[in-house]
């Protein structure tokens, strides 16, 4: 079995964070998605459980983090290309995201980010293949 990751988000408002990440082309696997979560699919190995507020706290010793006041994480997806970085971060404005920042131009690398309707950070990038060492 291949090690998988599943990043754990608590949500104010499951159908409403469905809805957003849907429109950003995301989808959910069915067998793990409820009332009080939703497996949110990035990849074959890496998922994203979107957890209603009573659900997180039920996982965690600690309380959940006020967003507006502190970042807990910053999450980071790559994309194939530097128009589909902008692409998404103007999918998750018009979805009813906000950004906090202007693109960040490296030349071998472009990225730029947004909040979630909850305030968790996402990060997008694209880096050139040919400036990756093997």
């Amino acid at each position: 079995m291949p090690q998988m990751i599943f990043v754990n988000l608590p949500v104010k408002d499951l159908g409403k964070s469905k809805a957003f990440f849907a429109a950003l082309g995301f989808s959910f696997n069915p067998q793990f998605t409820d009332d009080t979560a939703a497996c949110m699919v990035i990849s074959d190995t890496i998922f994203v459980m979107l957890l209603t507020h009573e659900k997180f706290a039920s996982f965690s010793p600690k309380p959940i983090a006020d967003t507006s006041q502190a970042l807990q994480v910053l999450l980071t997806l790559s994309r194939e290309s530097r128009e589909a970085v902008d692409a998404m971060v103007a999918a998750a404005l018009v979805a009813g995201g906000t950004t906090t920042d202007e693109p960040q131009d490296y030349g071998f690398m472009y990225d730029h980010s947004f909040l979630d309707l909850d305030g968790h950070a996402w990060g997008v990038m694209w880096m050139d293949p040919g400036a990756i060492q093997q």
